[in-house]
């Protein structure tokens, strides 16, 4: 999951809840576990597209003090 975020605010006014991705996309629900499990569910799609000729193993990075 992408380090950022999430928050759930109560609307005013009236029964619902809206969660709010650190990315700034937003959901409203009657109940906590609806938004909950959207907000957990949303960062799906953060990471960047892999380009058609990487894996993604290609995308691992040797950690420091490693040789190549």
């Amino acid at each position: 999951m992408s380090a950022g975020l999430l928050r759930v605010v109560w609307v005013p006014g009236s029964d619902l809840l809206r969660g709010v991705c650190h990315c700034g996309a937003t959901h409203v629900a009657d109940g906590p576990i609806e938004v909950w499990d959207w907000l957990l569910a949303h960062p799906h799609g953060h990471e960047p597209p892999l380009p058609d000729h990487a894996s993604p193993a290609s995308r691992v990075l040797p950690s420091r003090g490693a040789s190549p």
